[in-house]
């Protein structure tokens, strides 16, 4: 008897995976990607990266802007690494 409900189960779990990779293959072919909103537009990236640029520390530009400063240093480094490899 429990094997049979333990076979029940392991269908209906692949069922579900099933199901839930069709439903992301759906949304990449809609153009649509998981994952999180970014905190800042490029025009609000391109201006923490002027104010670095000018001599503002990372701590004053968060402040600033009402983030952490590890935001304001992961945009920082996220643009020195697209520069390196541009």
């Amino acid at each position: 008897m429990m094997q049979i409900l333990g076979s029940f189960a392991e269908y209906e779990r692949a069922m579900v995976r099933e199901r839930a990779r069709a439903g992301l293959r759906a949304a990449n072919a809609q153009g649509r990607h998981g994952g999180r909103k970014p905190k800042f537009s490029p025009t609000q990236q391109t201006e923490i990266l002027s104010m670095l640029a000018v001599g503002r520390s990372a701590a004053e530009v968060a402040r600033l802007f009402r983030v952490h400063r590890a935001t304001i240093s992961r945009i920082n480094a996220t643009a020195r690494t697209a520069s390196t490899v541009a």
